[in-house]
């Protein structure tokens, strides 16, 4: 039976991503344009570009999404990239009227709603950790979102890059896998399966100087 902390049936992880997604436009609405313009921990882009990339997942069905990857030779960056150029306003402005229109819409692309879920997430702390906004999701969502990157990689290389590690939330109930120790908040913990070096700042254990050597090796961040 699931505990208090944990998010299970699609209607819960759809509704925690519809929850995220406002609480991120209500970030976005007093942003500066050097703001918009600014570096985010997903390398490639700034924060405009995360925004257009998160407007481009709610807005392509799943039909569109697989002609893409197919247009794309499923290289993922460049799916993104021309995905990201189709839902990017001419200004950040409309870039983020448009990323507002789709708060309540659907998940995602696809029926991996945790790992949609995980997007919203993860994207919205790529934004707000180089503006210095701070927002912690509720425990039940970032445990869903870890219980799903420890399980699989989908886009992201999340069990990969913890192979071989214990990990161990100190937030919430999440707990995985077996060797040298990580530990941290949950969020912290899912920063770190999805690639971004600077969660592991947050991190302890002999697992944190694993998974950042690891990360630090060139893993895509997208």
């Amino acid at each position: 039976m699931a505990g208090p902390h944990v998010v299970e049936t699609r209607k819960a992880l759809e509704r925690a991503i519809h929850v995220e997604r406002s609480a991120l436009a209500q970030d976005l609405a007093e942003l500066s344009e050097a703001q918009w313009a600014k570096a985010t921990l997903c390398e490639r882009w700034t924060v405009e570009q995360v925004v257009a990339h998160l407007t481009a997942g709610a807005s392509t069905g799943m039909w569109r999404w697989l002609l893409s990857m197919l247009a794309a030779r499923f290289n993922p960056d460049l799916h993104n990239d021309r995905r990201l150029a189709e839902h990017r306003g001419a200004t950040p402005e409309e870039t983020f009227r448009r990323f507002r229109a789709v708060v309540a819409g659907p998940a995602g692309p696809t029926g991996h709603t945790a790992a949609w879920l995980g997007e919203i997430v993860v994207h919205g702390e790529d934004i707000r950790r180089p503006l210095g906004l701070v927002r912690t999701p509720p425990v039940a969502t970032t445990t869903a979102v870890a219980r799903f990157f420890a399980g699989r990689d989908f886009t992201v290389e999340s069990r990969t890059a913890t192979a071989g590690l214990r990990l161990e939330a100190t937030d919430g109930p999440f707990t995985t896998g077996s060797g040298d120790l990580l530990r941290g908040p949950t969020l912290s913990l899912v920063m770190g399966m999805a690639g971004r070096v600077a969660a592991c700042e947050d991190l302890e254990g002999d697992g944190a100087a694993v998974l950042r050597a690891r990360l630090r090796s060139g893993r895509r961040t997208s």
